[in-house]
């Protein structure tokens, strides 16, 4: 016998959406402008970098315990891993790590 949920998990959608509509929305002030920059000097095979990396800052922009995260990394707690590490664990799940 299996038991099934009661309610089917459902995801939650993404803080911010990965478009480019979606990052522009999420930033603020200056630094939406040094993304709109950025993005338009950028030579196409750029382009997908550019928006990979500023939707990480948009989703550290809007994330809910954002100061929580910096309070633990000025005060030095806020644990840490290396660069292997990251890369090893999205070449294990697939993800691109250029």
């Amino acid at each position: 016998m299996t038991a099934q949920p009661m309610r089917p998990h459902v995801p939650e959608p993404e803080r911010v959406p990965r478009t480019y509509d979606g990052i522009a929305d999420a930033l603020q002030g200056a630094r939406r402008m040094e993304f709109f920059r950025e993005f338009g000097e950028a030579p196409l095979e750029r382009a997908e970098a550019v928006l990979r990396r500023w939707w990480c800052e948009a989703m550290l922009d809007t994330d809910p315990d954002a100061e929580r995260i910096r309070e633990a990394a000025m005060a030095g707690t806020l644990p840490t891993t290396t660069v292997e590490d990251v890369i090893a664990r999205r070449k294990a799940r697939g993800l691109p790590v250029d």
